[in-house]
């Protein structure tokens, strides 16, 4: 029995050459030319361009080590073309991206070199990146705590979410780093980004808030005004995009956002309009962090599973993120930031009267 093919229709795969002069833009269309994971880096970077071009407030999601490997100055550059409108972070990175902003050393090193040495020296490290004890965590410790002592008539007296906090700091290091251009928490500041961090406890900053409360200097810090607060942004963005760089906490914190109304707030959402993820974490022992796009859809994170919205790449994000920011930032108009932060009371205010 003769049956036409179900391939009909599909496009033809033609090897594709490489020019000497070939762009960012060529590449990726070569990428969308051949298959594998280079096809889904095409998708994802198409899912991004349209994120921006229509419209969609764009949460990006930063777990792992990669802005303290230098990826932080990508992050900037969105966050000035207005790509990205709100963060969630491990306050890791967060600590760690200040220590560009004060020129602290960070060091591109070899990952084999011997540890116990490395210890007996003062050095610590995150695989192929350098970090003195002293000279630079050390100090970047003191940093954080002459923040909260200046800063402390603005922090306290109410329980704060950490996006406030947050953009405290930025406008604080914005003001006293010599280099307040190589930070991202500093770009979020300036333009009015909530910069959450996915948890209270889980980081160096929180760790210096202990000594700065038996000084004196108590910060209280609210996980539910966090919760509240992003709900409240999703809420009211109309179209929703995730840009998610790993899993990890940053991750479930932004996609739990559709459950918070829905769920637990009884409010009619269906979820965010698209999701972008680039990670290695695979879904068969739960390290994906809500795993496939697909079980998110079943528990309202996502409006649906339509695979055209939803894009998963498998890679270390490290290596496919330039590739996307790069093409963003090429093909795409640059937009006015939409300083959430300006409008935070007032999202708060339509979700819970809800």
């Amino acid at each position: 029995m003769n049956h036409s093919s179900m391939f009909e229709g599909a496009p033809d795969i033609v090897p594709p050459r490489l020019g000497t002069d070939a762009g960012i833009e060529d590449l990726m269309t070569l990428y969308g030319q051949t298959s594998f994971e280079a096809r889904n880096v095409y998708r994802g970077a198409r899912l991004y361009q349209r994120m921006i071009d229509e419209g969609d407030t764009i949460w990006l999601g930063i777990a792992g080590a990669g802005v303290a490997g230098g990826m932080g100055g990508m992050i900037v550059s969105l966050i000035e073309a207005g790509f990205i409108d709100v963060i969630c972070s491990t306050g890791a990175q967060v600590y760690h991206d200040l220590h560009f902003a004060f020129g602290l050393p960070v060091k591109a090193i070899s990952p084999y070199m011997n540890d116990d040495d490395l210890r007996r020296h003062g050095d610590t490290r995150i695989y192929d990146i350098g970090i003195r004890e002293r000279e630079t965590l050390e100090a970047q410790d003191e940093l954080i705590r002459q923040f909260v002592k200046e800063r402390h008539s603005l922090l306290c007296g109410k329980s704060l979410s950490t996006w406030e906090f947050n953009h405290q700091l930025g406008l604080w290091v914005a003001e006293t780093a010599p280099y307040p251009e190589r930070s991202f928490t500093v770009a979020a500041a300036r333009a009015g980004i909530p910069l959450f961090w996915d948890s209270l406890s889980n980081h160096s900053i929180a760790m210096n808030l202990i000594r700065t409360d038996r000084e004196g200097y108590p910060v209280q810090l609210s996980p539910q005004s966090d919760i509240v607060d992003s709900a409240a942004v999703a809420y009211a963005a109309g179209g929703t995009g995730f840009v998610e760089l790993g899993g990890g906490g940053p991750k479930n914190f932004i996609q739990q956002t559709g459950p918070t109304i829905s769920q637990i707030l009884h409010l009619d959402f269906a979820g965010a309009d698209r999701g972008l993820q680039i990670g290695t974490a695979v879904e068969r022992e739960g390290s994906l962090s809500s795993c496939t796009f697909g079980e998110a859809v079943t528990w309202g994170k996502y409006r649906s599973a339509d695979m055209e919205k939803l894009v998963q790449i498998w890679g270390e994000y490290s290596i496919v993120f330039p590739l996307l920011a790069a093409y963003v930032r090429k093909v795409c108009e640059p937009r006015p930031s939409k300083r959430l932060v300006d409008g935070m009371g007032r999202m708060r205010e339509g979700l819970l009267a809800v």
